[in-house]
């Protein structure tokens, strides 16, 4: 008697394959969740750090009554520099910042890149020069408040919370962090921006 032995087809591959697959399309979804959870953190970060420039500008524009009193805003006739940069008391351009408060070139300049980094980063056009003029800017208003100083040219105590790391740093690490990451074309205009001929020829400007 003849014995045929049938070759039979493994279950174990397909179900293999099917398993990979779903791993697979797993990993891919995970990734997107993950790609778009940071990019939706980083696009919340360069909002509301660009709320803080444009913030200061309208109060100190209009005086909304907050840091600056109603009544004594820019376009009511006041200086935005002079009351901060006058009171200066500490670190080595006490000095030059007491001789540039009220300038109206002081005040220009300062209100000009309150607005322009404001609208800026909250749009998402423009990152890396908006990055570099406020960390410029923050680092001046860093020298004029001086942290590492713990008593003040009258003697009375600074009263400074962090001889270093105070909040103009972390204000300049964001810019610079969103404008290292492109964070501009998740709840912004960073995707249009970028499309500019000019900003194609030249990619300082995204």
């Amino acid at each position: 008697m003849a014995v045929h032995q049938h070759s039979h087809r493994s279950p174990g591959f397909p179900l293999s394959l099917r398993r990979n697959r779903a791993g697979a399309a797993s990993a891919v979804s995970e990734g997107l969740h993950t790609h778009t959870a940071r990019a939706r953190a980083l696009a919340s970060l360069r909002v509301l750090t660009g709320f803080v420039f444009l913030w200061a500008f309208l109060d100190k524009a209009f005086g909304l009554g907050y840091a600056t009193a109603s009544g004594k805003g820019w376009t009511d006739g006041g200086s935005p520099t002079k009351g901060f940069l006058s009171s200066v008391a500490a670190g080595p351009m006490q000095s030059t910042f007491h001789a540039w408060a009220g300038d109206a070139w002081a005040d220009w300049l300062f209100m000009l890149g309150l607005l322009g980094i404001g609208v800026a980063v909250m749009t998402g056009v423009a990152l890396r020069p908006a990055a570099v003029a406020g960390t410029a800017m923050l680092a001046l208003m860093w020298l004029a408040e001086w942290p590492p100083a713990k008593h003040l040219s009258n003697g009375s105590p600074s009263m400074s919370t962090n001889p270093f790391a105070d909040y103009h740093l972390i204000y300049a690490a964001a810019l610079v962090a969103v404008a290292a990451a492109g964070a501009g074309a998740t709840w912004g205009l960073g995707r249009l921006w970028a499309r500019l001929p000019i900003v194609r020829d030249h990619t300082w400007l995204r």
